[in-house]
């Protein structure tokens, strides 16, 4: 197997070689090499097909370490230790890179966002905001009738009318019967990345709303597992080193509005898996297995991550007055354009599925804007180990502390509506 695995490097390697000397000498495409390259690397050696185009160029002696094998750790690990040394779950874990590969996405970033015609944003947006002006003008009157009002008590009203107020109803309903067409339930709610394939024996919007994602369990024992398979990820105004700040500090403020708000038990990890960024999912693996197998209460696990945006775009709309990120649900299918990935099975993918697009719902309804599209990958993320799993990226690196946290409330409020089965709404 390792040097079947190293005969496709290496093939794909003088491919892309003779297709960059061919192009650069000519300055037009070759077909057939493109093709064959294309074959070969794309989706399963896009490291390779990167060296190719000219914006990763290793040099010295170690040239296939650096360059093609330092991508793919499951051949790095066999040429380290030997076809001999890797077990089946060795080789299973190691396949492929997904702890950098997330941050490569095969759509545009525009691709993720919700245009302007949107169902849920067409006219809500605006008469939320207008409704909100209302009520600020109605306060404002209000205040300058007391003329004997003392500072601190202006004070305390604008904290109040800063803080954070759950949505006391929907701004706006879907007709779920529009949206039985797969395609418009694609574009209503999906971003498939360019590795994958999605379909209609996976989605479809009667199936996802069925399935049950309330919690039943008791708050007595832990029910809810919060990680982060990044926990060095940062926002622009974190504090280096500090644990509350960054990602680990956004997942100890949902923690607590979690538990103190709405009665959940919670475990927060905040274990580090990411000092090798490409082996952080294969070293997150067993901890959270020892963690589920020692609390074998908790019924939903997630993962909270941040995005990679670029630096002129900022996730942020404005919610209630206050600068809020968006958040955008993530979902593995285990399988490229070219099949199933054999060795990453998830038996909880119609379930992760369901709970990342019951989420979705309830976001668009509630509080319109603040979710990005679900993003549907190719591979697996750990969310094998649970069917209550959710990986949530929360914000990006542009986005502020407070942008973040602002984020977290109306996040916990939409947990909480899932969790305990008052959304999706079933006749």
């Amino acid at each position: 197997m390792g040097r079947i695995l190293i005969a496709i490097v290496i093939l794909s390697l003088i491919l892309g070689a003779m297709e960059f000397v061919r192009e650069r000498e000519k300055k037009e495409p070759v077909s057939l090499f493109s093709q064959m390259t294309g074959f070969l690397m794309e989706p399963y050696l896009p490291g390779i097909r990167r060296m190719c185009e000219g914006d990763f160029v290793p040099a010295g002696g170690d040239f296939l370490e650096r360059g093609v094998l330092a991508r793919y750790p499951a051949l790095l690990f066999l040429t380290e230790n030997g076809h001999g040394n890797v077990t089946e779950s060795d080789y299973a874990r190691l396949l492929l890179p997904e702890g950098s590969d997330e941050d490569r996405k095969g759509v545009p970033d525009e691709a993720l966002d919700y245009e302007e015609d949107a169902m849920h944003l067409e006219g809500s947006m605006e008469s939320a905001f207008r409704e909100e002006n209302e009520r600020y003008l109605t306060a404002q009157e209000e205040e300058t009738q007391i003329e004997t009002q003392i500072e601190t008590e202006e004070e305390a009203k604008s904290e109040t009318e800063r803080s954070f107020v759950q949505a006391a109803g929907k701004s706006y309903r879907y007709q779920w019967e529009e949206l039985a067409d797969y395609q418009s339930l694609i574009k209503a709610f999906y971003a498939v990345d360019s590795t994958t394939v999605a379909g209609e024996e996976l989605l479809q919007a009667k199936t996802l709303l069925e399935k049950d994602m309330s919690i039943r369990g008791s708050a007595d024992a832990p029910q809810i597992l919060i990680y982060h398979t990044h926990s060095k990820e940062s926002f622009v105004d974190s504090i280096p080193g500090d644990p509350n700040s960054g990602i680990l500090g956004a997942g100890e403020y949902l923690a607590a509005l979690l538990r103190e708000q709405y009665g959940y038990n919670v475990i927060h990890n905040s274990g580090c898996y990411d000092e090798d960024r490409d082996y952080a999912y294969s070293n997150s693996l067993p901890e959270i297995e020892r963690i589920l197998a020692e609390n074998p209460s908790i019924e939903a696990v997630i993962d909270l991550h941040r995005d990679e945006m670029p630096k002129d775009r900022r996730l942020v709309l404005d919610l209630q007055g206050r600068p809020t990120a968006q958040f955008m649900f993530f979902n593995g299918l285990c399988r490229t354009k070219k099949g199933p990935i054999e060795q990453l099975e998830n038996p909880y993918l119609e379930d992760n599925l369901s709970l990342s697009f019951q989420m979705q719902a309830a976001c668009n309804e509630y509080y319109p804007g603040i979710a990005r599209r679900i993003y549907l990958k190719a591979y697996r993320y750990n969310m094998h180990l649970c069917p209550k799993s959710l990986l949530i990226e929360l914000g990006a690196q542009n986005n502020t502390e407070e942008e973040i946290h602002n984020a977290c409330d109306a996040l916990a409020h939409v947990l909480d509506l899932v969790f305990s089965g008052r959304e999706p709404e079933r006749e």
